[in-house]
């Protein structure tokens, strides 16, 4: 009997060192997660409240495999976004998807485009006569395209230090000039400047716009004719606040 209570008493040291071991690594833990920036603390976040999703295909974990970081753009090859950043950018496009389909006409009448290109986002928003986000021949917002911008606004400037905006205005093939000193390249690059006015009174960093455009008729939609309204357009490009990137 009392060989049996000594046994037991002398095991009691292993649960107690155990449970040091414990402490000490869910200390090591929180101090980890708390010198790390937000995007890893989201990242974090995200895989405790849904543990069986990777980041990314190509990805099992907070840190994607090397051998995927490798994306292949028209210029070539470039080391791409993280796979933090990577899912970043897809959260943020179905948030400002959702956010500009709130007040968008019908499917049939599509007043948005986003895609996910190597380098970022791009958002290209029509300025079509049924939906037209400027007054005809003017670089004055119509209501519907001060309510795009000040929505896009909203999203992009929950990013402050993720993201660079440049900026591009386009017009169809045949668009005619206003008068004889503004044409398809005075338009294009007036309407692209008031979409960077209009963000930036609506809460964007100016420090995020890189570059503000017009290239008149000069770079249709590749899957339209370069008559179709479609072309008319400004387009946001968003693309990672990290210099080596671009």
């Amino acid at each position: 009997m009392r060989k049996k209570h000594a046994a037991s008493h002398g095991g009691a040291w292993k649960v107690a060192y155990a449970d040091f071991v414990t402490a000490m690594m869910a200390l090591f833990l929180v101090l980890w997660l708390t010198s790390q920036d937000e995007r890893i603390k989201e990242a974090v976040e995200r895989s405790f409240r849904n543990p069986f999703t990777s980041v990314t295909k190509d990805s099992t974990g907070l840190i994607p495999n090397k051998d995927s970081q490798a994306v292949k753009s028209s210029s070539g090859n470039f080391d791409s976004a993280s796979a933090v950043e990577l899912t970043m950018l897809r959260r943020l496009s179905q948030d400002l998807s959702k956010s500009l389909q709130n007040n968008s006409e019908p499917a049939d009448d599509n007043s948005f485009k986003l895609e996910l290109t190597p380098e970022g986002v791009r958002i290209s928003i029509f300025d079509r006569a049924r939906r037209a986000i400027f007054d005809p021949g003017s670089t004055r917002f119509t209501s519907y395209g001060k309510w795009v911008f000040s929505t896009l606004a909203w999203g992009l400037a929950r990013y402050p230090s993720t993201f660079l905006v440049e900026l591009e205005g386009h017009t169809e093939h045949g668009f005619k000039p206003v008068s004889e000193d503004i044409g398809a390249w005075e338009i294009s690059s007036e309407r692209a400047n008031a979409a960077r006015r209009a963000l930036i009174q609506n809460g964007l960093s100016d420090g995020q716009i890189r570059k503000v455009a017009g290239f008149a008729d000069t770079m249709p939609m590749p899957d339209r004719s370069a008559e179709d309204e479609s072309n008319r357009r400004v387009t946001v490009l968003l693309k990672l606040h990290t210099e080596e990137r671009f």
